[in-house]
Parts: C-alpha cells; structure tokens; sequence
C-alpha cells in the first residue's frame, strides 16, 4: 500500500449526520429568530466547523455565533450526535485497509468528544490509531488544516508523503493541500464531482468499495 496513514473525514465520510446536524442547526437558528421551512437547504452547513456556516451563510457576529454554537451543541450533545448512520460497505473498507496494514487516523472538525462517542457508539473507534477533532469552540483547534496538522503531530508522522485524506467537502482538500497532503474524494457524502475537483481531489469515488479497491492498488 502506498499510504502508511490514512486520514478519514468523519460527517459524510464515514457516517452520515444529515438529521442530527440540520434539526440542531434549525434549533439554533430558531433560538436567534430564523426559522427553516426546509432542512435540506441547511445540508450546506454539514461539513465546515460551526462558527464558519454562523458566519458565511448567517452573517452573525462573533458573539451571535457562539451563542448559536451554544445552542446547536444543546441539542446535538443530547440527542443530534445519535441521529446519525454508518455509510454501507463502511466498516467493512475499514476492516479491510487495516488489516492491510494502513493506520487509520480520524481527522474532522467536529469537537473530538463528540467525535470519540459516534465512533465507540458504532463500534468503529477500534479501527483506528487516533481519533482527532477540533477543540470547543474554536479554542486553538477548530479548522480542518488546523486538525490534520494535529493529527499529524500526534501521531508523529514525519514523511507527509507517506499520508492521505479521504473526505466529502472541499474544506477537507484544502486543508490537508494546506499541509501538504492530498486527497481522495468521496461522491456519498454532501460534495459532488465539480465541488471536490474543483479544490484539488487527486481522485474521486462513488461507493467505500471503490474506495478500497484503490487504496490497494496503490502499491
């Protein structure tokens, strides 16, 4: 296998969040007096940290955004996280590249502990080497570049040659290209075919199978 460390996206990448997410961002939302007659418009927000989709799509201000944070995380820590599904063919890739020999290391933007209880409460932590994800509240750790880069150091890996993401949005590309890795898009989750290309995916895929068909060839 090419790739020594495999770096996955979590929300789109490995499980899809589209109820859990858009409920409590409709929650948030009405909290600061704008209703959502339609879900799927906020299928946008999936995928950037929080505080980015408060502030391009909502134009709140600093502290508009962390009080919706606050209110997001209300109904997403207690119910939001679990409105959530494994992708099929999901673990069984996940399976199949570790016992391959690939470390798997999970790298989002969503806050780590809630990152750390989807993947126990599916049963997927004990694929990977690390579970990594962004700090509360844009702390020290909340970007995507800023998230792989932790990823990176704490893993110790020296030889960014040696390591590749794997996510559905563009965010994901840039900010692994931000430090130098590249990327392999996946067409199941929330980006399409010009999104992912369109920011630099070296290669696209349709299903988790094609997915590990070539991460193995890649030899």
């Amino acid at each position: 296998m090419k790739y020594k460390y495999i770096l996955f996206d979590l929300d789109g990448t490995v499980t899809n969040p589209e109820e859990g997410i858009t409920k409590s961002f409709a929650y948030a939302l009405e909290h600061m007096g704008i209703r959502v007659e339609d879900r799927t418009e906020l299928r946008k927000v999936i995928g950037p940290p929080l505080l980015q989709s408060f502030d391009e799509f909502y134009h709140f201000t600093k502290e508009q955004a962390l009080e919706a944070t606050a209110k997001y995380r209300e109904r997403y820590g207690d119910i939001g996280w679990a409105e959530n599904e494994v992708y099929d063919g999901v673990e069984e890739m996940l399976k199949n590249l570790s016992e391959a020999g690939a470390k798997l290391i999970l790298a989002t933007s969503k806050p780590e502990r809630y990152a750390v209880r989807i993947m126990e409460h599916f049963g997927l932590a004990k694929y990977f080497t690390m579970l990594c994800g962004a700090d509360d509240y844009a702390k020290d750790r909340s970007t995507k570049e800023q998230v792989v880069r932790y990823a990176i150091e704490q893993n110790g890996i020296t030889d960014i040659g040696e390591v590749i993401m794997v996510g559905d949005r563009n965010f994901d590309v840039i900010g692994a290209a931000a430090v130098g890795i590249k990327t392999i898009g996946v067409l199941y989750g929330f980006g399409d075919e010009e999104e992912l290309s369109a920011a630099g995916a070296i290669h696209l895929v349709k299903t988790p199978q094609e997915l590990t068909e070539y991460l193995l060839s890649e030899r």
